[in-house]
């Protein structure tokens, strides 16, 4: 790799995430002139449509994020954690739901109703919106100036999970979702999908932005969750809460299930009943990747889950096997940037998601969502490159969705007796 290559990377991994960036948010306002992104039909299929800014205003969620503040879940959530300020003043609100930068670093035009905003995505303008619009502009020269480098996969997954899982500066905790916080339920490539596209360039075709890769995507987002997560285990800030620890870490179904119903779903892993397990969704589909991308590393990696597991439930140190564990996955984390999914490499995850499955890897419910989301992901890439007949594949899978729909009517079983229609479906498919 040459030294512009390496100090290009350098950059993009050291561009702080917009909130802690250092420049000065100037607002929608810069942005949505018709002669810029406010056209109301796009200029071009190319990369930049320069409709952007009425894609996101009439079309995307996150412009209306601020608005839910106000509604009378937010005042309930706000009244039983008994928070001196409505939702709409209190900064662990408008962290998620707004472009909450400091009074100091906004412009005049800055509209904090304006939710999540061009720049809460794509940076502070103050450095970059003269130099992205000069005569053959450079993107480098941008990222130079704190453009948030979004094409990147592992920073724009970093980016997007600070709200929709949550990291060290800003979590949704035990507290707040007792309180009436809807349970977070985040993985990359789908909500990538759901998001209304506004830049240039077919989400299938190759190398689009680097936003295309759904494999990889979702590769890259699980890696990331399961080291977020074993960061925040081991953060003395945010792993306890009181004497307590952070409890929305763990397993919600390991406690909230009726007394009658008696489980050990932690049989899997070697854990007695009764221990309130970590939510390890994101590690067992680290394995399901590393089989693939690093296969020597995949038993290893296992065996680290199985023994933190063990330590949470009172076997030895587990801040220590914590931080091990996070280490590898970090590692991981660099094969899977680099890594080129093959064919072979979508069939033996989406068997192996299958197969895990039959198992009885999935007896926690937010495994079997995790899964679900995945084989949704992988089935449709490996569609698109014509490996798999979607139409076959398409009713088993949205059983596999329907079982997990609800989390408090999740039954094991049910979601079995689906993945073993999907089984029997890609052998119709492979016959076709």
């Amino acid at each position: 790799m040459d030294s512009a290559l390496i100090g290009l990377s350098l950059l993009l991994a050291a561009t702080p995430l917009p909130p802690q960036s250092p420049h000065t948010t100037l607002g929608v306002a810069t942005c949505a002139s018709s002669l810029c992104h406010g056209s109301v039909q796009p200029w071009s299929d190319g990369k930049i449509r320069q409709d952007e800014y009425v894609l996101w205003s009439r079309n995307d969620p996150h412009a209306r994020s601020y608005e839910k503040l106000f509604n009378d879940k937010s005042k309930e959530i706000v009244q039983k954690l008994g928070l001196p300020k409505p939702a709409h003043e209190t900064a662990e609100c408008l962290d998620c739901h707004t472009h909450n930068v400091p009074p100091a670093r906004r412009g005049p035009d800055v509209l904090i109703a304006d939710g999540i905003q061009c720049e809460a995505c794509h940076g502070p303008a103050e450095g970059w919106i003269k130099s992205h619009v000069e005569k053959d502009a450079k993107r480098s020269a941008s990222l130079a100036r704190g453009l948030f480098p979004t094409r990147n996969p592992v920073r724009r997954g970093e980016l997007c999970m600070s709200c929709h899982f949550g990291n060290a500066q800003k979590l949704v905790t035990h507290r707040m979702m007792a309180a009436g916080h809807p349970r977070l339920a985040f993985e990359f490539d789908t909500f990538t999908h759901l998001q209304p596209a506004h830049y240039g360039g077919a989400r299938g075709a190759a190398g689009a932005e680097g936003l295309s890769d759904g494999v990889r995507n979702w590769a890259i987002g699980q890696a990331l969750m399961a080291e977020t997560l074993l960061g925040l285990l081991t953060d003395p800030k945010r792993g306890r809460d009181g004497f307590f620890p952070e409890l929305v870490l763990f397993d919600c179904h390991a406690c909230h299930h009726p007394m009658s119903d008696k489980r050990n779903a932690g049989a899997r892993l070697g854990v007695a009943p009764g221990a309130v397990r970590l939510n390890d969704s994101n590690l067992i589909m680290v394995r399901h990747i590393a089989r693939r991308v690093a296969p020597g590393e995949a038993e290893a990696l296992a065996q680290a889950s199985k023994a933190l597991h063990a330590a949470l439930a009172g076997g030895g140190d587990a801040l220590a096997q914590a931080r091990r564990l996070q280490q590898a996955v970090k590692k991981l984390l660099v094969e899977i940037e680099r890594h080129q999914f093959s064919s072979a490499d979508l069939r033996g995850i989406f068997q192996g998601l299958i197969d895990d499955g039959l198992a009885g890897q999935y007896s926690d419910y937010q495994g079997a969502e995790q899964a679900a989301m995945a084989l949704q992901a992988v089935a449709d890439f490996m569609a698109r490159r014509g490996l798999a007949a979607a139409p076959a594949l398409r009713p088993a899978l949205a059983r596999v969705m329907a079982a997990v729909a609800n989390d408090e009517a999740y039954r094991p079983g049910q979601f079995s007796a689906a993945l073993r229609e999907l089984r029997a479906g890609i052998g119709q498919a492979q016959t076709q």
